[in-house]
Order: structure tokens, then sequence, then C-alpha cells
């Protein structure tokens, strides 16, 4: 874990807030990272330094004169519940708050920064009017590297001051490259990203927004597995949900519906044949109860099924589909034993990336687009708001992006996942 969670800034603020409040953050407010009174008091014991984050807040001096700030709204990577609420609060904050010179939304992602034949488009309290109940993104969005240069260039020549950035892990590695570049080159443009994965695996980040909707979303899967399961003499209902390297959604919507038999998960191995195997526990459990659901993360039994090493426009390895093998798989091996069963298989993930988000989410995401603006006028940059510890906080892009959070199989999730299901397999 980095030591040093110090936010980078332009400069000094020098400019009094124009945002009506009571109380304004304090400028060198911080919390603790750590809340265990064990690991606390071990770490006073032993002298070694305390962690701390920099809370998120509306400062009372700030960077940018808003008078003549311009800034511009990007989102990236695939769709997510919630996007168009996070662009509403960024424009609505800027605007209406902080009422500075203008906001601009490039289109399709950074290829819509690096492409100047690909025109912004203004955003206004107007045209982000009801925005937050339809579900993508208004400006859409697109995968993959584009030059950096190229991004500078186009933002220098637009005189953007601000650039949001609304994305994943890809996206967060791209926001440090082009604030590093920005730092080298001495160009003053804040660079703040909101984390946006559905799968809630970014690093130090409690929660990414989406997750509560695809979480009910998938619930609703399954509810609808579990009746077909019902419906026939041994039903099989199998859902598949988001998780390309973390089965979060897979175990909080197992852990949440109260009808799934097994979950399978990325972070969790598993086997087919022979004692302790899958087939040998479906086997039973449909001798016993006559009926199975099992939720299936798209990234689980990645190590069982062969590759072809095909990658995507992000250069991330395709992978196969996890659902549909293990369809084919369990159905092979039922009709191989003699034992007629039925097969219901759900796939739900573009339904759940592109429904609006439900009202916890959205809440969520326009407290998280108001912190992104106070932070950046008061000339943050090369960081992400996040939450953690029930705080919103400033953290640095480059201890976001250091590794993937995945769920720990030793872990309280995986622990419930387990009593939730009682599966017993290995």
């Amino acid at each position: 874990m980095p030591d040093d969670f110090k936010i980078p800034t332009l400069g000094e603020s020098r400019y009094d807030s124009p945002v009506r409040i009571s109380t304004f953050m304090p400028e060198n407010d911080r919390f603790l990272f750590d809340i265990s009174e064990t690991s606390i008091l071990k770490k006073i014991q032993s002298g070694e330094p305390m962690v701390t984050l920099e809370r998120a807040g509306p400062r009372e001096k700030i960077f940018f004169n808003p008078e003549s700030t311009r800034a511009a709204i990007v989102t990236c990577g695939g769709l997510c519940p919630g996007i168009n609420n996070v662009i509403r609060s960024i424009t609505l904050e800027l605007l209406m708050q902080y009422k500075i010179l203008s906001v601009a939304g490039y289109r399709y992602g950074l290829k819509g920064i690096a492409d100047s034949s690909i025109a912004s488009v203004p955003l206004t309290p107007g045209s982000v009017s009801g925005i937050s109940e339809k579900g993508g993104s208004i400006l859409g969005s697109s995968r993959g590297p584009q030059k950096i240069s190229g991004m500078i260039k186009r933002l220098v020549e637009d005189r953007i001051q601000i650039l949001f950035i609304i994305g994943g892990d890809g996206s967060m590695r791209a926001a440090e490259f082009i604030y590093e570049e920005l730092a080298k080159s001495k160009i003053s443009i804040a660079i703040i990203a909101i984390p946006k994965t559905i799968d809630n695996d970014l690093n130090f980040i409690s929660k990414s927004f989406g997750f509560q909707t695809a979480c009910s979303k998938a619930v609703e899967s399954i509810q609808c597995a579990h009746a077909e399961s019902l419906g026939y003499e041994n039903g099989i209902g199998i859902v598949k949900v988001m998780g390309r390297h973390s089965g979060a959604i897979a175990a909080s919507a197992t852990i949440s519906s109260h009808e799934v038999n097994f979950c399978l998960i990325p972070e969790v191995p598993f086997v087919l044949q022979g004692r302790g195997g899958l087939f040998e526990a479906l086997e039973k459990r449909l001798h016993e109860r006559g009926h199975i659901v099992i939720v299936i993360a798209e990234g689980a039994a990645q190590d069982l099924i062969p590759h072809d090493g095909e990658t995507d426009p992000s250069g991330n390895i395709k992978l196969a589909d996890a659902g549909i093998w293990l369809r084919e798989q369990i159905d092979a091996y039922f009709k191989k034993k003699k034992i007629q069963v039925t097969i219901k298989y759900i796939d739900p993930s573009y339904i759940i990336r592109s429904v609006p988000a439900n009202p916890d989410d959205a809440l969520f995401c326009t407290i998280l687009g108001q912190y992104a603006v106070h932070a950046a006028m008061a000339g943050r940059t090369g960081m992400v708001i996040g939450q953690w510890n029930h705080f919103f906080a400033h953290l640095p892009i480059k201890a976001v992006i250091q590794e993937r959070k995945t769920v720990n199989r030793n872990g309280s999730i995986w622990s419930s996942v387990i009593q939730a299901t009682g599966q017993n397999i290995s």
C-alpha cells in the first residue's frame, strides 16, 4: 500500500468560493485510512506512521476564477447505471453553484478528445434536465488507448482548465498518463477522475456507483431463474452476471436473493469432475431438492475454458463465455448420466448495464459529482473522488490503479456466500 496519499495541486487557492454554505471543509482536513482499533494500537506501539486521506468537500478558497473557467466531461469504457446522474451533478454544480463560464461534453470517450473532427457538445442546465431517468451516457463512450499528445493538444485548443473523466480501471490509467504529461509540460489543467466500474473492483474505493443498481437487477434475474427451475422436474437455472476479475456482483446478489445454491466467481477456482467437484454437488442437490439455481460471474472458470488469446481494443484478453460454457458442460454431464434435466440460462448483463440508477445510486452519484467539482475548483488534480470508511475522500490516481480489488475468499463476504448457499465444492 502506498504511504503517500498527498494530492497534487495546481497552485495557491486565492479566490473566494462563490458557493453559499455555512461551513467549508478545512484545507488540511484528513481522516485515518484504517479505523481498526487493533491496527491503530499496533502502529502507535511500533511507531509506524498513520496513513491518512484528504477529506472531500468545498473549500473556502479556490484556485480557478469561476468567471473565466471552462470545464469538460468525458465518459469512457462500458456503460453503467448512474453515468448520466454524475454528468448532471457535475454540470449543475459548476454552472449553478460556482457559476463558471462553460461546461463541454466530449463525445465517445477519449476518442472524442483525441479526434478533433468529433465536436464536443455544450452542457447546460437545460441539456442535462431529465437525463437522470435515462440509462447509458448522453455523451456516449468508447474503449481503447488514444495518443496523449493529441488529447492534450485538443484540451489546450479548447481552453479547457478542468477535465472530469468518468471511467473504470483503464480510464483511470489514461487519466494518470494525461495528468503526468500535463505536469511535465507545466500545463495547468486539473484532471479529476470519478470511478465508474459496475464490478466494484477499484482499489481503495469502498463502492463505485452503479454497483447497487446492478446487484438489485441481478437479484431480479435470480428470482426468475428460481421460478424457472421450480417449474420443471430437475430444473436448473443459470444466471451469468458481470465481473471479469471480481465476483462482487455475483457474491452480493447471491447473499441478497436467498435462492442461489451455487455461486461461482473468478477468485475461487473450482473443478467439475471428481470428489468435491461441481458435478457431484449438482447431482446430490437434484436428488435431494429437485432444482438448482447457479450464479456465475463472467470471469469465473476461465482456467477451465480454452482461450485463443484474442484481445479487445483496450488490450484485455477476451473472456470465453463462462455462462454458455457451464450450461453446455452441465447438459453433457447429465445426458451422459442419463438423468433428464431442464436448463434455463439467463444473461442479463447488457440489461443491467443500461438501466437508470436506483435511488440509492442516484443519491451517491449526485454527491460524487458535487465533491468532484469542489476538488477541481480548489485546484486539486491527478486524483479520484471516492468513498472510504463512510467518508468521501481525495485519492491519488496512482493509488487507485495500483491493483484490483477482489473478493477475499477468506473474508466476510465469501463466508456469507458459503453460509447462504451451503455449497461445498472445490
